[in-house]
């Protein structure tokens, strides 16, 4: 039977599986590489230690495996990176990340001067500060030189995929969050090329998710003991592919991920553009487009509690015994470590717990921590809701889905059933059906997702719950409006 590779470049490594044509994980592992904050609020990495981590992860994938039986890879990935090489192919500096907060001068220089009617009308989205082209602008301002030097503008996964097959690419869902792309027209913005004072010529040529972009250099497929007929497909921005990966296709499907980030993600089959600045008007991988509202820290806010905070790795000792009080908590968490996107576009804004007394307990505060995540993705449902979205149930994934508790919560915030995907193995999954597409096995992604993807359990919210989580959320709302001005002028 066929295989095919799928690669998850995300921020704190890069997954790696090999699925049979049939969904089947035949292997997987994952490569860790460190994140950079040279200075507050800044996020950065090395390309170079990708390159470094796609060598061993790739070789230790294939270790036993058939490798003639291999037909194709493809990727998902952190998306908005700026990954910029000089005339040499050489990278200029550090890639900045998705995350990293820097932009702020330049986000509001986009949506205040250029207007965000002005940005919708050529991008279908306003400005956030993790998107590139604000990170262009930063770094024609601060680093000249370095601006100077770009012959090619490149997102995180597009590297890699430049990198195995010598093609300038990239796909169109993650080109949307560039804010360079005319996300209706499915092609570059000549308005926003101008702006950032960068031409098409530096931007890669644009392919749908599902379409081969080449094959494997043969020095690369000689190195890894693959045909170099192998062909390497464009893939997804990763909350795309997680979306593929988990069935999230045509009109109306809805995909939650707690991954370091979190996000609300609706598939539709025609362009909508958010008409409350809130939410993302992005192309998806199956070739329709989709809304989606974006939280900054999700599942990084529960590492960073049990871990740095509590001091302890064993998450589910921490959550055991907290579902008698879902709904009932006392206790608050803003769950905005790096600031926060979606929907308040406040780079200042920080995390914050609120209601504590002296017999609050450490439960709470760890059940705060799960149920601030879960409020701020009922913020981006709102958002979708403001837009004429409905949504009945939705697919849940990334690694916070492995907690029960964590389930339980979003169950009962969203106040709707959640589907868990019988092989939750999130944009890696996706950007295999990507290449599956992509080199014939299924004629489309609807297809491949129909073949491969199955529900393994559903969550249904608990009555009582639910109830409890309205009213909380009513109050949770009220909280960033009362403190955004203290955030501004505290210069945290």
């Amino acid at each position: 039977m066929n295989t095919y590779i799928g690669i998850d470049l995300g921020t704190s490594g890069t997954k790696f599986l090999l699925v049979s044509a049939d969904g089947a994980i035949l292997a997987e592992n994952t490569q860790t590489y460190p994140v950079f904050y040279p200075h507050a609020g800044w996020s950065e990495q090395s390309p170079a230690d990708w390159i470094a981590a796609a060598e061993r992860g790739l070789e230790r994938l294939l270790a036993g495996q058939d490798r003639a039986a291999v037909k194709g890879i493809s990727f998902g990935g952190q998306m908005h990176g700026l990954v910029a090489l000089d005339g040499e192919d050489n990278v200029i500096r550090p890639a900045i990340l998705w995350n990293d907060g820097r932009t702020e001068k330049q986000t509001a220089y986009l949506n205040r001067i250029i207007g965000r009617e002005k940005l919708s009308a050529y991008t279908g989205n306003i400005a956030f500060a993790g998107f590139t082209a604000p990170k262009l602008l930063w770094l024609r301002e601060n680093e000249p030189e370095n601006f100077k030097k770009i012959a090619k503008i490149m997102l995180p996964k597009d590297y890699l995929a430049y990198t195995l097959s010598g093609t300038f690419c990239t796909d169109y869902s993650d080109a949307s969050g560039t804010l360079l792309l005319d996300v209706k027209r499915r092609r570059w913005s000549a308005e926003m090329c101008s702006l950032c004072g960068v031409s098409e010529a530096q931007l890669p040529a644009l392919y749908e998710s599902y379409r081969p972009v080449g094959t494997l250099k043969g020095e690369i497929a000689a190195k890894l003991g693959l045909s170099p007929s192998v062909k390497v497909v464009a893939g997804a921005g990763d909350n795309a592919a997680a979306a593929v990966g988990t069935g999230v296709v045509g009109e109306g499907g809805c995909n939650i991920s707690l991954g370091t980030s979190g996000t609300l993600f609706v598939s539709s089959a025609g362009y909508k553009e958010d008409k409350v600045n809130a939410l993302h008007s992005f192309c998806h991988a199956d070739g329709g487009w989709h809304l989606m509202g974006c939280i900054l820290s999700a599942a990084s806010c529960n590492a960073w509690w049990s871990d740095k905070i509590l001091m302890t790795s064993d998450y589910a000792a921490e959550q055991a015994g907290a579902e008698d009080a879902l709904g009932k908590n006392d206790v608050y968490f803003l769950p905005y470590l790096m600031g926060e996107r979606s929907p308040h576009n406040d780079v200042n804004a920080r995390g914050a717990f609120i209601g504590m007394r002296p017999d609050t307990t450490r439960k709470q505060m760890t059940l705060a921590v799960l149920e601030g995540v879960a409020f701020a993705l009922r913020d981006c449902l709102e958002a979708a809701k403001k837009n004429g979205v409905r949504i009945g149930r939705t697919k849940l994934c990334g690694g916070g889905a492995k907690s029960p508790l964590w389930r339980k919560i979003v169950a009962g915030v969203m106040n709707m059933p959640v589907e868990l995907p019988q092989t939750e193995q999130g944009p890696a999954y996706g950007a295999a059906m990507l290449a599956m597409v992509g080199c014939g096995e299924y004629a489309s992604v609807r297809e491949a997702a129909d073949a491969v993807v199955r529900v393994g359990e559903t969550v249904l919210p608990d009555r009582e719950a639910a109830f409890g989580y309205a009213d909380r959320y009513a109050l949770f709302k009220k909280l960033y409006p009362a403190l955004k001005e203290f955030y501004r002028s505290a210069n945290l």
